[in-house]
Parts: C-alpha cells; structure tokens; sequence
C-alpha cells in the first residue's frame, strides 16, 4: 500500500512562511492528482489546494495568492509552500493522492499560527 509522510508542520509568527513537504512510499506518476486538505477545531476538513495530473492548480479563496502547491515526481513528494500565514491558517494539514483505488492520506501534520 501506497504511504504518505508529511513534515514541515511547526509553530510560525503571523506573517511568516512555512514550507510543508509530503513523501510518498512507493512512486507516485504524474496521471494522479494531488491535494492539500486541512481542518481546524471545530470545523470540517476542507480543500486547501490541488494539483492535476497535467500541473493545473486550484486553492481556496481563503489561501490564494498565499499558498502554492507543486511536486517533485522524481523525488515522489509534494509540497505546500504557505507565505503571509495569518492565525486562522491554525490547523493540521493532510496531504492526499487520488489513487486508481481510491484517496490515500497522510497522517497530517499541526500548523500553528500566533499573532
């Protein structure tokens, strides 16, 4: 089975920037797609940003012009590259891969922004 690690998480300063990395088990090709989800206290889990298998990107109005997303398919990772972090960017953040059997997760990894 195809296993998803995800570091960079940590504590940042409003304003600062955070760089989080998402290694897979196993390669990963370019035909699948990959996302950035994240979930706050209290809230549901939400679409942060996503990559198509062509490098076609989408985020959220909340993080757009923030947030980039990218891959490295010879390194089988992806990153979250997050700048001008805010507080309400707090949340533990889950990589995922849209496998042919279906959505595979990280274990996430906790942001914290303090003002």
């Amino acid at each position: 089975q195809v296993q998803l690690l995800e570091s960079g998480g940590g504590l940042v300063q409003a304003g600062g920037s955070l760089r989080l990395s998402c290694a897979a088990s196993e390669t990963i090709f370019s035909i699948f797609s990959r996302s950035w989800y994240r979930q706050a206290p209290g809230k549901q889990r939400e679409l942060v940003a996503r990559i198509s298998s062509g490098g076609t990107t989408n985020y959220a109005d909340s993080v757009k012009d923030r947030f980039t997303i990218s891959r490295d398919s010879a390194k089988n990772t992806m990153y979250l590259q997050m700048s001008n972090l805010k507080p309400e960017d707090t949340a533990v953040y889950y990589c995922a891969v849209d496998l042919a059997a279906g959505k595979v997760w990280g274990q996430g990894t906790q942001v914290t922004v303090s003002s």
